[in-house]
């Protein structure tokens, strides 16, 4: 493995110092890290690059920030077999599950090909307006359909498979890959999904019938989604994308995934137990 990226969130002044610190003790072992220009400090021995030159060309992808840097890095290798390293410098860190201080040894043991690779899909959506096609985006989190600058609820109508699942109002509506389960879904009241279900959790936001619960359904469908007494807004992975119109169509399919690696002794359960403070303890044998 002799081709390693390097990116950090910019806004931390601590991912920039771990990410020189990576890349000098790589340098040390002859290797030239790739590293984002827009995101990473000055460091000689380095070559600077935007990210698709980046994600085209390494073997081994260093992320260093929180969730939402990874997610930022996790668009440039979908579809790639590259698999990418998150070091957790966030508050919660779902994704990013690799404490700052085992950095180092966690690199040479994906160097050495000893880590476990674990595949997320991501969710396609488009939006359509009478007939045409406004945007497709991509969400590895989420897609999430909410109201506007007007307070008042929002009225849409989901069909999956072409069948009518309901006609709602609400706040919003939030459709989360499992590894969007612990993000907005998770504070909107929807499951956790384990990373291995392929499935697509369909939560309410705040919905005005108390009956109306999430659901979780197959990755593979297609789901369609036409909203009514507008505004609202559509975003994906927590950027607005576009202000959406009575009658709007927002068509919702499985997209490529990218892989994640993680230590192989630190499992799900573990990390949530970490991060939601889970109390209690595994029994032990006597």
């Amino acid at each position: 493995m002799r081709q390693i990226g390097i990116t950090c969130n910019p806004y931390d002044d601590r991912a920039g110092r771990l990410g020189q610190e990576l890349a000098a003790w790589l340098l040390a072992r002859d290797i030239r890290p790739l590293v984002n220009e827009t995101a990473f400090p000055h460091c000689d021995g380095t070559e600077r690059l935007p990210m698709e030159a980046i994600a085209a060309r390494v073997s081994l992808m260093v992320v260093i920030g929180g969730d939402g840097t990874l997610l930022h890095a996790g668009h440039y290798f979908l579809g790639s077999a590259t698999p990418l390293l998150a070091i957790n410098l966030g508050r919660l860190g779902f994704l990013t599950d690799t404490p700052a201080g085992s950095m180092r040894d966690v690199v040479a043991q994906a160097m050495a090909g000893e880590l476990v690779r674990r595949s997320h899909f991501s969710v396609e959506a488009a939006c359509f307006r009478e007939g045409a096609q406004l945007l497709d985006g991509v969400a590895i989190n989420d897609v999430v359909i909410q109201r506007s600058a007007n307070p008042r609820m929002v009225t849409f109508s989901m069909t999956i498979r072409d069948q009518f699942v309901f006609r709602m109002r609400a706040d919003g509506l939030v459709l989360a890959t499992p590894a969007g389960s612990t993000a907005y879904a998770l504070s909107a009241g929807g499951a956790i999904v384990h990373p291995e279900v392929e499935a697509i959790s369909v939560v309410p936001i705040c919905p005005h019938t108390l009956s109306n619960r999430p659901i979780v359904v197959p990755a593979d469908d297609s789901i369609t989604v036409t909203v009514n007494d507008c505004p609202a807004a559509l975003s994906v992975d927590g950027k607005q994308l576009l202000e959406l119109r009575d009658e709007d169509r927002i068509v919702l399919r499985r997209g490529a995934s990218f892989t994640l690696l993680h230590q192989p002794q630190r499992h799900y359960y573990e990390v949530l137990r970490n991060k939601l403070h889970w109390a209690g303890q595994a029994e032990r044998d006597s």
